[in-house]
């Protein structure tokens, strides 16, 4: 007699038996329009530059970037969050290149917005450590600490160029404390009220970063451990979210996805704001390192992981495979 033969009604394996079954009964499903791209478009460059830690993921040149964003768009994606990579030559102590008009992200912002309008979110990484000469993510003071409140003026210049060349959503990544009321309050002060903001909530310090600082090409020497979060500490994201949302963010962010997925947990269980996690690079590299060496199927990882992270909470994903999940859903 089958152990279950009192139980008839206790076979959990009944909605596991074929694909469509399973299909039919799944609690968590991606959408295209769950998926944001991450894309790099790099200054002075004719030919898109592979970035050999992060395979088939490359700098653009402006064209190919409007190639990406229209290809995106085709597929379904929901945004593209754009980051600048300006000339070596370009780079300072203030970061000025982040603030010029003519500057590569203002730039790019406004390519993109011509191809897509508004049929694709176009999103803007607001930070200084594309375009610092030290690589740190703010102005440094005299003893070569990141000064918070000298850093917040240079974001209130970056969101006012970033809204004037066109971006529908800013996304200050750089942890600075009080960095989204006084963006929000830049953005008001020159009307732009339409102009949402993607506050980096929870953005710790991670090893998982390796492979994004040789796509935007960082200057950083040392670490970002003052104003990143501790990777041993889920409280204090709490007390993050706390402040952003005081301060008017627009949707709430986890990074690195797949290392924090308790943070994103109890954030997306916190909050009546949209969430999103992004799926850094090292995350991207671990999975396209083991599939080049057959030690995982590639396709059935990505999906694992990015379904992982919708299911533990997240309404929105930034993942380098955005635009190749959306064709496959």
């Amino acid at each position: 007699m089958s152990a279950y033969g009192s139980f008839p009604g206790a076979r959990p394996r009944r909605l596991r038996t074929t694909p469509a079954v399973r299909r039919m009964v799944a609690e968590t499903r991606l959408h295209p329009a769950d998926l944001i791209l991450p894309a790099f478009v790099r200054e002075g460059v004719s030919e898109p530059v592979p970035i050999s830690a992060m395979p088939g993921v490359v700098q653009h040149t402006r064209d190919t970037l409007r190639k990406a964003a229209v290809e995106a768009r085709a597929a379904g994606v929901a945004g593209i969050m754009l980051f600048g990579v300006p000339e070596d030559s370009k780079k300072d102590a203030l970061g000025t290149a982040g603030t010029d008009p003519d500057g590569i992200l203002q730039v790019a912002i406004r390519d993109v917005r011509s191809e897509v309008g508004d049929d694709l979110v176009i999103m803007s990484d607001l930070c200084l450590d594309e375009y610092t000469d030290h690589g740190h993510c703010g102005v440094l003071d005299a003893d070569g600490r990141v000064d918070n409140d000298a850093t917040l003026e240079r974001y209130a210049e970056m969101a006012q160029v970033q809204a004037d060349a066109g971006v529908h959503m800013v996304g200050p990544s750089g942890m600075m404390d009080g960095q989204v009321g006084v963006i929000r309050d830049a953005l008001d002060t020159i009307g732009k009220e339409d102009v949402s903001i993607l506050a980096y909530t929870a953005k710790y310090s991670s090893a998982f970063y390796g492979p994004f600082r040789e796509a935007v090409g960082s200057s950083l020497t040392g670490d970002r451990k003052t104003y990143q979060q501790d990777s041993a500490n889920v409280r204090e994201s709490l007390r993050e979210l706390a402040l952003d949302l005081d301060e008017g963010a627009d949707i709430v962010m986890v990074k690195p996805a797949g290392p924090y997925l308790d943070v994103l947990a109890k954030i997306a269980e916190s909050v009546s704001v949209p969430v999103a996690a992004y799926q850094i690079s090292g995350e991207y590299s671990m999975v396209e390192a083991a599939a080049e060496k057959g030690w995982v199927d590639r396709e059935k990882a990505i999906l694992e992981t990015l379904t992982g992270i919708k299911r533990a909470g997240a309404d929105m994903i930034l993942t380098y495979w955005a635009t190749e999940v959306a064709h496959r859903l």
